[in-house]
Protein backbone atom coordinates (compact mmCIF):
# COMPACT_ATOMS: atom_id res chain seq x y z
CA UNK A 1 0.00 0.00 0.00
CA UNK A 2 1.16 3.42 -0.96
CA UNK A 3 -0.15 6.09 1.48
CA UNK A 4 -0.91 9.44 -0.99
CA UNK A 5 -0.90 12.90 0.95
CA UNK A 6 -4.40 14.48 -0.81
CA UNK A 7 -3.63 17.78 0.78
CA UNK A 8 -0.33 18.72 0.28
CA UNK A 9 -0.01 21.42 -2.44
CA UNK A 10 1.94 20.79 -5.63
CA UNK A 11 5.08 22.36 -5.82
CA UNK A 12 4.82 25.56 -8.98
CA UNK A 13 8.37 25.73 -9.03
CA UNK A 14 9.41 23.40 -12.85
CA UNK A 15 12.92 22.69 -12.26
CA UNK A 16 16.17 21.15 -14.96
CA UNK A 17 17.47 18.12 -13.54
CA UNK A 18 20.83 18.33 -12.03
CA UNK A 19 23.89 18.27 -14.04
CA UNK A 20 25.28 14.36 -15.18
CA UNK A 21 28.29 15.44 -13.24
CA UNK A 22 26.69 15.88 -10.00
CA UNK A 23 25.48 11.72 -9.94
CA UNK A 24 29.13 9.98 -11.20
CA UNK A 25 30.34 10.21 -7.42
CA UNK A 26 27.43 8.39 -5.86
CA UNK A 27 26.81 6.41 -8.51
CA UNK A 28 30.30 4.85 -8.45
CA UNK A 29 29.73 4.48 -4.13
CA UNK A 30 26.92 3.10 -4.88
CA UNK A 31 27.80 0.43 -7.60
CA UNK A 32 30.80 -0.49 -5.17
CA UNK A 33 28.18 -0.91 -2.23
CA UNK A 34 26.04 -3.37 -4.26
CA UNK A 35 29.55 -5.02 -5.45
CA UNK A 36 30.54 -5.65 -1.66
CA UNK A 37 26.62 -6.32 -0.63
CA UNK A 38 26.27 -9.35 -3.49
CA UNK A 39 29.75 -10.43 -3.17
CA UNK A 40 29.42 -10.95 0.67
CA UNK A 41 26.17 -12.81 0.26
CA UNK A 42 27.31 -15.40 -2.30
CA UNK A 43 29.49 -18.32 -0.73
CA UNK A 44 32.85 -18.52 -1.77
CA UNK A 45 34.18 -22.22 -2.95
CA UNK A 46 38.18 -23.32 -2.78
CA UNK A 47 39.58 -24.28 -5.72
CA UNK A 48 40.03 -27.89 -4.69
CA UNK A 49 41.81 -29.13 -8.19
CA UNK A 50 43.95 -26.96 -10.59
CA UNK A 51 46.42 -27.61 -13.49
CA UNK A 52 50.01 -25.84 -12.58
CA UNK A 53 51.86 -27.16 -15.89
CA UNK A 54 53.92 -29.71 -17.84
CA UNK A 55 57.61 -30.55 -17.46
CA UNK A 56 59.53 -32.56 -19.67
CA UNK A 57 60.95 -35.87 -19.60
CA UNK A 58 64.44 -35.70 -20.20
CA UNK A 59 65.27 -39.49 -19.93
CA UNK A 60 62.37 -40.24 -22.46
CA UNK A 61 58.59 -41.25 -21.70
CA UNK A 62 59.38 -43.69 -19.14
CA UNK A 63 61.27 -41.41 -17.48
CA UNK A 64 61.50 -42.37 -13.68
CA UNK A 65 60.43 -39.76 -11.53
CA UNK A 66 60.51 -38.55 -7.61
CA UNK A 67 57.79 -35.17 -5.90
CA UNK A 68 59.53 -34.75 -2.72
CA UNK A 69 60.38 -31.33 -0.95
CA UNK A 70 57.86 -29.81 -3.08
CA UNK A 71 60.01 -30.27 -5.96
CA UNK A 72 59.78 -32.91 -8.67
CA UNK A 73 63.29 -34.53 -9.78
CA UNK A 74 63.76 -36.82 -13.06
CA UNK A 75 66.61 -38.75 -14.16
CA UNK A 76 68.25 -39.23 -17.54
CA UNK A 77 70.64 -42.37 -17.51
CA UNK A 78 73.79 -41.84 -19.81
CA UNK A 79 76.06 -45.32 -19.70
CA UNK A 80 77.31 -44.52 -15.93
CA UNK A 81 76.08 -41.39 -15.07
CA UNK A 82 72.71 -40.36 -13.54
CA UNK A 83 71.98 -36.55 -14.52
CA UNK A 84 68.80 -35.41 -12.15
CA UNK A 85 66.89 -32.40 -12.63
CA UNK A 86 65.14 -30.34 -10.14
CA UNK A 87 61.91 -29.07 -11.19
CA UNK A 88 60.28 -26.04 -9.29
CA UNK A 89 56.11 -26.85 -9.40
CA UNK A 90 55.71 -23.64 -8.77
CA UNK A 91 52.89 -22.29 -11.93
CA UNK A 92 54.53 -22.72 -14.12
CA UNK A 93 56.84 -25.36 -13.33
CA UNK A 94 60.60 -24.26 -14.67
CA UNK A 95 63.91 -25.89 -14.27
CA UNK A 96 66.12 -25.27 -11.06
CA UNK A 97 68.68 -26.78 -11.65
CA UNK A 98 70.47 -30.17 -12.75
CA UNK A 99 73.17 -32.70 -10.96
CA UNK A 100 75.42 -35.13 -12.41
CA UNK A 101 75.77 -38.45 -10.64
CA UNK A 102 79.02 -40.52 -11.91
CA UNK A 103 78.51 -44.24 -10.85
CA UNK A 104 80.18 -47.44 -10.98
CA UNK A 105 78.51 -50.20 -12.42
CA UNK A 106 79.63 -53.86 -11.63
CA UNK A 107 77.51 -55.07 -15.08
CA UNK A 108 78.18 -52.79 -18.44
CA UNK A 109 74.95 -53.50 -19.22
CA UNK A 110 73.33 -52.10 -16.37
CA UNK A 111 71.59 -49.11 -17.70
CA UNK A 112 68.49 -48.58 -15.76
CA UNK A 113 67.16 -46.41 -12.79
CA UNK A 114 68.37 -48.95 -10.47
CA UNK A 115 66.93 -47.29 -7.17
CA UNK A 116 68.22 -43.88 -7.77
CA UNK A 117 66.04 -42.17 -4.76
CA UNK A 118 66.04 -38.58 -4.04
CA UNK A 119 65.40 -36.97 -0.37
CA UNK A 120 64.80 -33.66 0.96
CA UNK A 121 66.86 -33.30 3.99
CA UNK A 122 67.03 -29.67 5.69
CA UNK A 123 68.92 -27.47 2.98
CA UNK A 124 70.25 -30.40 0.51
CA UNK A 125 69.08 -33.13 -1.09
CA UNK A 126 70.04 -36.91 -1.06
CA UNK A 127 70.50 -39.02 -4.52
CA UNK A 128 71.26 -42.59 -3.77
CA UNK A 129 71.98 -44.86 -6.35
CA UNK A 130 72.47 -48.64 -4.59
CA UNK A 131 74.81 -47.63 -2.20
CA UNK A 132 76.62 -44.62 -3.27
CA UNK A 133 74.89 -41.06 -1.76
CA UNK A 134 75.36 -37.72 -3.47
CA UNK A 135 74.77 -34.82 -1.21
CA UNK A 136 73.26 -32.07 -3.27
CA UNK A 137 72.24 -28.20 -2.26
CA UNK A 138 68.65 -27.93 -2.47
CA UNK A 139 69.19 -24.40 -3.79
CA UNK A 140 71.62 -24.53 -5.94
CA UNK A 141 72.00 -28.04 -7.37
CA UNK A 142 76.10 -28.18 -7.07
CA UNK A 143 77.51 -31.51 -5.03
CA UNK A 144 78.91 -30.71 -1.64
CA UNK A 145 80.00 -34.60 -0.81
CA UNK A 146 79.72 -37.76 -1.89
CA UNK A 147 79.60 -41.19 0.26
CA UNK A 148 80.42 -45.06 -0.54
CA UNK A 149 77.65 -45.97 1.20
CA UNK A 150 73.90 -45.26 2.29
CA UNK A 151 73.27 -42.17 4.35
CA UNK A 152 70.03 -42.42 6.51
CA UNK A 153 69.01 -38.70 7.60
CA UNK A 154 67.77 -37.59 11.12
CA UNK A 155 64.42 -35.59 11.78
CA UNK A 156 66.01 -31.78 11.47
CA UNK A 157 68.17 -32.23 8.29
CA UNK A 158 71.32 -31.71 10.33
CA UNK A 159 72.54 -35.62 10.83
CA UNK A 160 73.00 -38.45 9.25
CA UNK A 161 73.58 -41.52 9.42
CA UNK A 162 76.07 -44.37 7.82
CA UNK A 163 77.33 -47.75 8.78
CA UNK A 164 80.81 -49.44 8.88
CA UNK A 165 81.70 -52.72 8.44
CA UNK A 166 85.21 -54.70 9.29
CA UNK A 167 85.02 -58.58 8.21
CA UNK A 168 87.48 -60.55 8.96
CA UNK A 169 89.77 -61.26 5.33
CA UNK A 170 89.31 -63.56 3.13
CA UNK A 171 85.45 -63.62 3.51
CA UNK A 172 84.33 -61.50 0.35
CA UNK A 173 82.02 -64.09 -1.59
CA UNK A 174 83.12 -65.11 -5.00
CA UNK A 175 80.43 -64.15 -7.32
CA UNK A 176 81.63 -66.23 -9.91
CA UNK A 177 81.58 -68.96 -8.15
CA UNK A 178 77.59 -69.17 -7.77
CA UNK A 179 77.87 -71.45 -4.43
CA UNK A 180 74.86 -71.28 -2.43
CA UNK A 181 75.16 -70.02 1.51
CA UNK A 182 73.77 -66.75 2.99
CA UNK A 183 75.53 -63.68 2.30
CA UNK A 184 76.39 -60.45 4.39
CA UNK A 185 76.47 -57.28 2.90
CA UNK A 186 78.94 -54.45 3.34
CA UNK A 187 78.22 -50.99 3.77
CA UNK A 188 79.27 -50.35 0.54
CA UNK A 189 77.33 -53.08 -1.27
CA UNK A 190 80.69 -55.95 -1.15
CA UNK A 191 79.18 -59.55 -0.35
CA UNK A 192 80.88 -61.70 2.59
CA UNK A 193 80.69 -65.46 3.87
CA UNK A 194 80.09 -64.58 7.30
CA UNK A 195 78.84 -61.76 9.74
CA UNK A 196 81.04 -58.32 9.96
CA UNK A 197 83.50 -58.83 12.91
CA UNK A 198 81.91 -55.06 14.32
CA UNK A 199 80.38 -52.27 13.36
CA UNK A 200 80.82 -48.70 13.54
CA UNK A 201 77.51 -46.04 13.14
CA UNK A 202 79.02 -42.31 12.58
CA UNK A 203 76.75 -39.54 12.96
CA UNK A 204 78.06 -36.94 10.12
CA UNK A 205 76.95 -33.21 9.34
CA UNK A 206 75.14 -33.57 6.10
CA UNK A 207 76.41 -30.03 4.93
CA UNK A 208 80.07 -31.34 4.71
CA UNK A 209 80.17 -34.85 5.60
CA UNK A 210 82.21 -34.63 8.95
CA UNK A 211 82.30 -37.44 11.47
CA UNK A 212 80.49 -36.11 14.57
CA UNK A 213 80.25 -39.17 16.58
CA UNK A 214 80.60 -42.69 16.46
CA UNK A 215 79.06 -45.87 18.49
CA UNK A 216 80.12 -49.19 17.83
CA UNK A 217 79.16 -52.75 18.54
CA UNK A 218 80.22 -56.34 17.71
CA UNK A 219 79.07 -58.02 14.39
CA UNK A 220 76.26 -56.44 12.88
CA UNK A 221 73.81 -53.83 13.57
CA UNK A 222 70.79 -52.68 12.57
CA UNK A 223 70.06 -49.05 12.48
CA UNK A 224 66.30 -47.40 12.80
CA UNK A 225 65.82 -43.48 12.71
CA UNK A 226 63.54 -43.28 16.03
CA UNK A 227 59.59 -41.97 15.59
CA UNK A 228 59.04 -38.26 16.40
CA UNK A 229 60.54 -34.81 15.66
CA UNK A 230 63.85 -35.45 17.44
CA UNK A 231 67.14 -36.77 16.01
CA UNK A 232 67.27 -39.86 17.79
CA UNK A 233 67.71 -43.92 16.23
CA UNK A 234 67.74 -46.82 17.53
CA UNK A 235 70.22 -49.57 17.11
CA UNK A 236 69.88 -52.90 17.75
CA UNK A 237 73.01 -55.42 17.80
CA UNK A 238 73.43 -58.96 19.50
CA UNK A 239 72.91 -58.21 22.63
CA UNK A 240 71.47 -55.31 23.30
CA UNK A 241 68.53 -52.50 21.83
CA UNK A 242 70.33 -48.80 22.49
CA UNK A 243 68.23 -45.34 21.77
CA UNK A 244 71.16 -42.81 20.72
CA UNK A 245 71.13 -38.96 20.84
CA UNK A 246 71.44 -38.11 17.05
CA UNK A 247 73.55 -34.82 17.76
CA UNK A 248 75.28 -36.39 20.13
CA UNK A 249 75.92 -39.84 19.79
CA UNK A 250 75.43 -40.81 23.41
CA UNK A 251 73.23 -43.94 24.27
CA UNK A 252 70.48 -42.23 26.21
CA UNK A 253 68.54 -45.80 27.59
CA UNK A 254 69.88 -49.47 26.58
CA UNK A 255 68.06 -52.99 26.85
CA UNK A 256 69.96 -56.28 27.69
CA UNK A 257 68.41 -58.77 24.50
CA UNK A 258 68.67 -62.20 25.99
CA UNK A 259 68.22 -65.07 23.88
CA UNK A 260 64.95 -66.54 23.67
CA UNK A 261 64.97 -70.45 23.10
CA UNK A 262 68.32 -70.39 23.03
CA UNK A 263 68.14 -68.26 20.02
CA UNK A 264 69.47 -64.49 19.80
CA UNK A 265 67.89 -61.17 17.74
CA UNK A 266 67.68 -62.04 13.88
CA UNK A 267 66.73 -58.42 12.68
CA UNK A 268 63.98 -55.58 14.07
CA UNK A 269 61.97 -53.21 12.46
CA UNK A 270 59.83 -50.34 13.61
CA UNK A 271 56.14 -51.28 13.67
CA UNK A 272 53.28 -49.26 14.95
CA UNK A 273 55.34 -47.02 16.95
CA UNK A 274 57.29 -49.91 18.94
CA UNK A 275 60.27 -51.53 18.08
CA UNK A 276 59.62 -55.50 16.72
CA UNK A 277 62.66 -57.84 17.62
CA UNK A 278 62.56 -61.20 15.88
CA UNK A 279 64.24 -64.06 17.35
CA UNK A 280 65.19 -66.96 14.97
CA UNK A 281 68.26 -68.82 13.55
CA UNK A 282 68.83 -69.07 9.62
CA UNK A 283 66.27 -66.73 8.66
CA UNK A 284 63.36 -68.62 10.08
CA UNK A 285 61.39 -66.68 13.18
CA UNK A 286 60.74 -67.99 16.12
CA UNK A 287 59.91 -65.44 18.77
CA UNK A 288 58.55 -61.74 18.29
CA UNK A 289 59.31 -58.94 21.20
CA UNK A 290 57.50 -55.45 21.14
CA UNK A 291 59.88 -52.72 22.68
CA UNK A 292 58.99 -49.00 23.50
CA UNK A 293 60.67 -46.56 20.71
CA UNK A 294 61.02 -44.44 23.72
CA UNK A 295 62.46 -46.04 26.98
CA UNK A 296 63.35 -49.53 25.25
CA UNK A 297 61.37 -50.97 27.97
CA UNK A 298 59.91 -54.75 27.10
CA UNK A 299 56.36 -54.64 26.30
CA UNK A 300 55.36 -58.25 25.75
CA UNK A 301 56.17 -60.75 23.43
CA UNK A 302 54.29 -64.00 21.47
CA UNK A 303 55.48 -67.07 19.29
CA UNK A 304 56.16 -66.96 15.73
CA UNK A 305 54.57 -70.34 14.04
CA UNK A 306 57.65 -72.16 12.20
CA UNK A 307 55.80 -72.64 9.06
CA UNK A 308 52.82 -70.83 7.37
CA UNK A 309 51.13 -72.09 4.14
CA UNK A 310 50.19 -68.93 2.81
CA UNK A 311 51.44 -65.90 4.88
CA UNK A 312 50.11 -62.65 4.62
CA UNK A 313 51.63 -58.87 4.03
CA UNK A 314 51.10 -56.54 7.20
CA UNK A 315 53.02 -53.21 6.66
CA UNK A 316 53.16 -50.75 9.82
CA UNK A 317 50.94 -53.41 12.19
CA UNK A 318 50.95 -56.21 14.21
CA UNK A 319 49.53 -59.09 12.76
CA UNK A 320 49.55 -62.99 13.05
CA UNK A 321 48.02 -66.00 11.30
CA UNK A 322 47.63 -66.53 7.59
CA UNK A 323 46.00 -64.67 5.20
CA UNK A 324 42.38 -66.53 5.69
CA UNK A 325 42.88 -66.55 9.25
CA UNK A 326 44.61 -62.78 9.74
CA UNK A 327 44.34 -61.42 13.33
CA UNK A 328 45.36 -58.07 13.59
CA UNK A 329 47.02 -57.42 17.40
CA UNK A 330 46.74 -54.58 19.80
CA UNK A 331 50.06 -52.89 20.02
CA UNK A 332 49.44 -52.24 23.71
CA UNK A 333 49.21 -55.98 24.93
CA UNK A 334 50.11 -58.46 21.37
CA UNK A 335 46.45 -59.58 21.70
CA UNK A 336 44.57 -60.23 18.73
CA UNK A 337 41.80 -57.58 18.14
CA UNK A 338 39.85 -58.58 15.40
CA UNK A 339 40.14 -60.99 12.23
CA UNK A 340 40.84 -59.74 8.55
CA UNK A 341 38.48 -60.97 6.05
CA UNK A 342 39.78 -63.85 3.98
CA UNK A 343 42.35 -63.06 1.35
CA UNK A 344 43.49 -59.71 2.08
CA UNK A 345 46.70 -57.59 2.53
CA UNK A 346 47.23 -54.91 5.29
CA UNK A 347 49.20 -51.91 5.90
CA UNK A 348 48.35 -49.05 8.52
CA UNK A 349 48.67 -45.39 6.65
CA UNK A 350 47.30 -42.13 8.83
CA UNK A 351 45.34 -43.34 11.48
CA UNK A 352 43.72 -46.39 9.65
CA UNK A 353 44.39 -49.85 8.22
CA UNK A 354 44.42 -50.06 4.52
CA UNK A 355 42.82 -53.53 3.18
CA UNK A 356 44.33 -54.86 -0.04
CA UNK A 357 43.29 -57.35 -2.29
CA UNK A 358 45.78 -60.06 -2.44
CA UNK A 359 45.22 -61.03 -6.19
CA UNK A 360 44.64 -57.90 -7.82
CA UNK A 361 46.63 -55.60 -5.29
CA UNK A 362 43.77 -53.50 -5.29
CA UNK A 363 42.58 -51.48 -2.15
CA UNK A 364 39.49 -52.74 -0.68
CA UNK A 365 38.25 -50.28 2.89
CA UNK A 366 39.57 -48.52 5.07
CA UNK A 367 39.28 -49.57 8.16
CA UNK A 368 39.25 -48.78 12.01
CA UNK A 369 42.30 -50.00 13.58
CA UNK A 370 41.18 -50.97 16.91
CA UNK A 371 37.83 -52.62 15.94
CA UNK A 372 38.05 -53.54 11.68
CA UNK A 373 34.88 -51.84 11.00
CA UNK A 374 34.79 -50.09 7.86
CA UNK A 375 35.65 -46.12 8.00
CA UNK A 376 35.63 -45.82 4.32
CA UNK A 377 34.51 -47.63 1.45
CA UNK A 378 36.74 -47.38 -1.36
CA UNK A 379 34.36 -49.12 -4.06
CA UNK A 380 34.97 -46.76 -7.14
CA UNK A 381 38.54 -46.01 -6.37
CA UNK A 382 40.71 -49.09 -6.65
CA UNK A 383 44.04 -47.65 -8.28
CA UNK A 384 46.72 -47.11 -5.91
CA UNK A 385 46.98 -45.26 -3.21
CA UNK A 386 49.29 -42.40 -3.33
CA UNK A 387 50.64 -40.48 -0.69
CA UNK A 388 52.96 -41.44 2.14
CA UNK A 389 52.27 -41.93 5.72
CA UNK A 390 51.99 -38.56 7.40
CA UNK A 391 50.42 -37.13 4.49
CA UNK A 392 47.15 -36.76 2.40
CA UNK A 393 45.90 -40.00 1.48
CA UNK A 394 44.72 -39.20 -2.37
CA UNK A 395 42.93 -41.76 -4.31
CA UNK A 396 42.85 -42.43 -7.94
CA UNK A 397 40.35 -44.60 -10.42
CA UNK A 398 40.48 -44.53 -13.92
CA UNK A 399 38.38 -43.06 -16.30
CA UNK A 400 37.46 -43.59 -20.53
CA UNK A 401 40.28 -43.29 -22.43
CA UNK A 402 43.43 -43.74 -20.32
CA UNK A 403 42.12 -40.44 -18.13
CA UNK A 404 42.24 -40.13 -13.76
CA UNK A 405 39.97 -38.31 -11.39
CA UNK A 406 41.30 -38.25 -7.93
CA UNK A 407 40.16 -37.68 -4.63
CA UNK A 408 41.46 -37.16 -1.29
CA UNK A 409 40.19 -38.65 1.95
CA UNK A 410 39.08 -36.72 5.07
CA UNK A 411 40.15 -38.53 7.82
CA UNK A 412 38.03 -35.54 10.28
CA UNK A 413 34.79 -37.09 8.99
CA UNK A 414 35.65 -40.90 6.92
CA UNK A 415 34.62 -39.43 4.04
CA UNK A 416 36.19 -38.98 0.23
CA UNK A 417 36.26 -35.96 -1.15
CA UNK A 418 36.78 -35.70 -5.08
CA UNK A 419 38.81 -33.24 -6.39
CA UNK A 420 39.01 -33.22 -10.70
CA UNK A 421 40.13 -34.69 -13.39
CA UNK A 422 43.13 -35.51 -15.59
CA UNK A 423 41.65 -34.87 -18.86
CA UNK A 424 43.84 -36.82 -20.73
CA UNK A 425 45.56 -39.96 -20.22
CA UNK A 426 48.27 -40.43 -17.69
CA UNK A 427 50.33 -43.54 -16.09
CA UNK A 428 52.39 -43.30 -12.66
CA UNK A 429 51.06 -40.41 -10.60
CA UNK A 430 52.81 -39.48 -7.31
CA UNK A 431 51.48 -36.75 -4.77
CA UNK A 432 52.51 -34.90 -1.60
CA UNK A 433 50.52 -32.61 0.55
CA UNK A 434 49.21 -29.59 -1.97
CA UNK A 435 49.99 -31.47 -5.41
CA UNK A 436 49.95 -34.84 -8.29
CA UNK A 437 52.20 -35.20 -10.45
CA UNK A 438 51.31 -37.87 -13.22
CA UNK A 439 53.49 -39.58 -16.17
CA UNK A 440 51.99 -38.79 -19.51
CA UNK A 441 53.56 -39.64 -23.22
CA UNK A 442 55.13 -35.85 -23.31
CA UNK A 443 56.41 -35.49 -19.50
CA UNK A 444 54.99 -34.59 -16.20
CA UNK A 445 51.74 -33.13 -15.85
CA UNK A 446 51.09 -31.37 -12.48
CA UNK A 447 48.26 -30.36 -10.76
CA UNK A 448 47.20 -28.09 -7.32
CA UNK A 449 44.84 -29.54 -4.84
CA UNK A 450 43.41 -28.62 -1.79
CA UNK A 451 42.42 -30.83 1.18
Amino acid sequence: MIELDLTAQPDPTLTAPPPAHRYRVPGLVLVAVLVLAIGGAAPVYPVLWRYLGAVPAPGGPETPFQLTGGRVYTVAVHGSERVTTAWSIAEPPRELWRNQLRVTLADPDDMGWGGLEAQQAGDVVLFSYRNVTSVVDAGSGRTRWTSPATITPLPGGRVGVVQQHEFRPGTVYDQASGEPGQLFFSATGVPHTEPPLRTDVRGVDLGTGRTIWTVSARGAVSVTVAPGDEPALLMLSSDRLQRIDGTTGAVVRAAPLPPVNGAGPSGGALVDGLMAVAYGRDGIVTEEVAYSADTVERRWSRPVPATMVDPASCSGLFCAGERRKLDVLDPRTGDALWRAPDDVDLSKQDGYVIEWNSESGLPVRLADPATGATRVDLAGWQNEVLGRPGRPMVLRRGLDAGASTFGVVLPRSDVIQPLGETGGPVSDCASDEQHVVCRTDGGLRIWAYRA
